[in-house]
């Protein structure tokens, strides 16, 4: 009879439940449950809808004592940066605001003040983005202080959902660092730097490794589910569990989803003021190890442009619209701030084209063939800066995430970086999800071994 083990993967857009199993040193996936998840509006700001967003992940864990397959343990990742304060009586605080949400413009500012750009990412050796928790907080410090001071519990969103569950409260390491808050050589909470910013340092609880038990499920959820399990810590950042998909333990890896993340990974972080200045980021991995890349702007983009033709075609049908437009020459900065969150994601795109003196796209395929030509040269130029601030050449790049399905894409991240690329797998974030559970059982020694499973056992993808 098969062990299993549940991946709960929740990312900007939709989240799964995917059951794993480990048969004859070969993995095996089966997806049970899907559902959506979608940004509201409330008292002026976007948020996420935590209360719905934890139904579904209790619908999907019904599923399985449905389909009789209980699995030994569960594991919940979703993007980073977001979180919730708890009060005394472990009530949320605030609204759940999204990081998308605007709150945090001119919030740079203000901790600047606090400590200089230079000096913070010596300390955390984390890439400055506007939308960080460093700056969320200090947006809530601004606005609404009475809260931080109500506040006795700091929780990430896998973190908080983890404690639905189970009534233990745990940080996890790979997504506490994409706070901005945690010291990059002692590897938890930085806590002189959260006083500085007029933070209680005590909201914030010990720091834990991916593979660590939060615990069983309470009698309430027992109850309601009709099984109890584990609950056990993956990297809760959902690239964080990407990354250990990755079916090398070499070279290149690009995250591709919603964002495309992009680095190498490394032991040991690299803070010098260089790196800060060409904008990488050491955000923490498995076993410690530093995913140090570029945080790219994705595929968001080409699923914003879709959404505004109301899905009438589909991500196929654009890429052959883009492949004869192929002639189209303009390209857009996939990083501007312009295309984090657009009222019309085309629109935007024909404003940057304008101001920056380009040919604007009038037909879907000039569209789209200015949207993924920029994205492709954005890996591009982002592998040659990896190679020179790490002296080394990498002879291949390993996709992983929706990403690797884009056949055209793939293709065209060939030609710009003119190395050898190889996709796959597709479900890379639960894959090492459910790594983490399976390592912390015993069914792979290390992750150099889990990930030479991986490649046995999916689909690998080669383009050049």
């Amino acid at each position: 009879m098969s062990k299993y083990y549940l991946a709960v993967d929740i990312g900007a857009s939709s989240g799964r439940h995917i059951l794993g199993s480990v048969e004859n040193g070969k993995i095996t996936l089966e997806e049970i449950y899907r559902f959506e998840n979608t940004l509201i509006q409330k008292d002026h700001h976007l948020c996420w809808d935590f209360d719905r967003l934890f139904s579904e992940i209790k619908n999907g864990l019904k599923c399985c004592h449905e389909l009789g397959k209980i699995p030994s343990s569960i594991g919940i990742d979703t993007w980073g940066v977001d979180f919730v304060l708890l009060d005394e009586n472990d009530a949320v605080i605030g609204d759940t605001v999204a990081y998308r949400d605007s709150r945090t413009n001119g919030m740079d500012e203000l901790v600047s003040k606090s400590i200089s750009p230079e000096e913070l990412y010596a300390r955390t050796g984390i890439q400055k983005q506007i939308f960080n928790t460093i700056y969320q907080l200090t947006a809530v410090k601004n606005a609404h202080p009475e809260y931080l001071k109500k506040a006795k519990s700091f929780l990430m969103v896998p973190e908080y959902f983890n404690f639905l569950l189970t009534g233990v409260k745990k940080n996890e390491y790979t997504n506490a660092t994409t706070t901005q808050l945690v010291n990059a050589q002692t590897k938890t909470w930085d806590y002189d730097l959260i006083e500085k910013l007029g933070i209680n340092p005590a909201v914030f609880g010990k720091v834990s490794l991916p593979k660590t038990v939060v615990g069983n499920l309470l009698p309430a959820i027992r109850e309601e589910l009709g099984f109890d399990c584990e609950v056990i810590l993956p990297a809760t950042h959902d690239t964080g569990s990407a990354v250990m998909a990755v079916p090398a333990n070499d070279g290149i890896f690009l995250s591709s989803g919603t964002w495309s993340l992009m680095g190498v990974e490394r032991m040991e972080p690299d803070c010098s003021e260089r790196s800060c200045s060409m904008n990488f980021t050491n955000e923490g991995g498995y076993d410690y190890r530093f995913r140090y890349l570029k945080n790219i702007m994705g595929l968001w983009i080409i699923q914003s442009a879709r959404r505004e033709l109301d899905k009438k075609y589909s991500f196929d049908e654009l890429c052959d619209m883009a492949r004869q437009s192929a002639h189209f020459m303009s390209r857009i900065n996939v990083n501007d701030a312009s295309f984090l969150s657009p009222a019309n994601m085309t629109q935007a795109i024909k404003d940057y084209c304008a101001k920056t003196g380009q040919q604007v796209p009038e037909s879907i395929g000039e569209l789209f063939a200015c949207i993924y030509h920029s994205l492709a040269k954005s890996y591009g130029d982002t592998v040659r800066e990896i190679e020179e601030i790490t002296g080394n050449r990498y002879p291949a790049i390993h996709i992983v995430g929706g990403g690797a399905k884009d056949d055209y894409l793939n293709s065209l991240t060939a030609q710009y970086t003119r190395k050898k690329v190889f996709a796959g797998p597709v479900e890379a974030t639960a894959i090492g999800n459910l790594l983490s559970q399976m390592l912390k059982d015993g069914a792979f020694a290390d992750l150099a071994e889990a990930r030479a499973a991986i490649s046995q056992s999916f689909e690998i993808k080669e383009f050049i």
